[in-house]
């Protein structure tokens, strides 16, 4: 791309001479206007939103997908966009000093903005690897490890899957209950659905002091605190409202990721989703039960449903195992 940049530049520089001649020569305005017209003229001259062509999603201008896609929504909480509307708030009811507690967070991890660099020198291909069956012997490894962001969520293990699932993680999202160590070059994202599990990522980086959200949880967590995000609760709540209009319950962690990378990435691919070809529902990671629940057509429900669409619309690229 950079390429690219210094042959716009000597363009603009020899179009600028083109012009000063012709005004020179005196050429008839018609015949200056056609060239200046010219398509080859507005090609060089276009940005485009990325570099990755026309499977680029900041490209795309399918209604359906612009009727729900808000890309003012930032996915991740910072200290510039760390304030909350009242009906976000009021949505967590959290008794806590929510200022206190920001602060304490961005006291332990950083607390600038990420992944605001879309534009037309950018090409981020991202895999979302969820935990279905429908991996096993999908021989997916390389071709998941192949994207520039690896996608995985909870407690999904890697070593002994990898010619499925991949050995490359450079994204791993959690709630407290489903947390675990983590290397140093792996990036950290809490999804939290209450002002305690933010509260806890604080402790469990620093002093250890909570010990219980939910449940019991890990009190001092292994990983580069430098590396640590926060999914921002607005972009939990817009998710789960514009997208899926829930009232009570919340969107799963792998359609948040989903949702995540669709925001961040150029493109996006999906594997691990849905059931396997037989139509059962489990774990990759599980034996499959003797007994097992047929999902039928709509595993998943809505969430299911907007991920087919997705990629009936080549919004994503979705592989569902053989």
């Amino acid at each position: 791309m950079r390429y690219w940049k210094y042959m716009k530049i000597i363009f603009l520089v020899l179009l600028s001479a083109i012009i000063v001649t012709l005004t020179v020569q005196k050429v008839p305005y018609d015949q200056f206007k056609y060239l200046m017209n010219n398509s080859l003229v507005e090609h060089l001259l276009h940005e485009e939103p990325c570099a990755c062509g026309k499977h680029c999603l900041a490209a795309s201008d399918d209604n359906w997908f612009s009727e729900r896609f808000r890309d003012h929504v930032h996915p991740l909480l910072s200290l510039n966009n760390s304030v909350l509307s009242d009906n976000i708030f009021n949505w967590w009811k959290s008794k806590a000093n929510y200022s206190q507690v920001i602060q304490k967070l961005f006291s332990v991890i950083p607390g600038e903005d990420r992944y605001r660099d879309v534009g037309p020198s950018r090409c981020r291909t991202c895999a979302v690897v969820g935990n279905s069956g429908n991996l096993v012997g999908s021989f997916y490894g390389p071709l998941i490890d192949n994207h520039d962001f690896v996608m995985r969520m909870n407690k999904a293990p890697v070593e002994g899957y990898e010619k499925d699932v991949g050995n490359k993680t450079t994204h791993r999202f959690f709630y407290p209950e489903s947390a675990i160590h983590l290397d140093n070059n792996t990036h950290l994202v809490v999804l939290p659905f209450k002002l305690l599990d933010i509260q806890w990522i604080t402790s469990a980086l620093s002093d250890g002091s909570v010990k219980r959200t939910r449940f019991k949880v890990i009190d001092k967590l292994q990983t580069n605190k430098d590396m640590v995000m926060i999914m921002h609760p607005a972009f939990i709540y817009y998710v789960r409202t514009t997208w899926l209009h829930l009232r009570r319950s919340y969107p799963s962690t792998g359609f948040l990721v989903l949702m995540f990378a669709l925001h961040i990435c150029d493109e996006v691919s999906v594997f691990g989703f849905g059931a396997n070809t037989k139509g059962a529902w489990h774990h990759y990671f599980e034996e499959m039960p003797k007994k097992f629940r047929r999902t039928g057509k709509h595993p998943g429900g809505l969430e299911h449903q907007i991920i087919l669409e997705l990629q009936k619309r080549n919004l994503i690229d979705l592989y569902a195992g053989w």
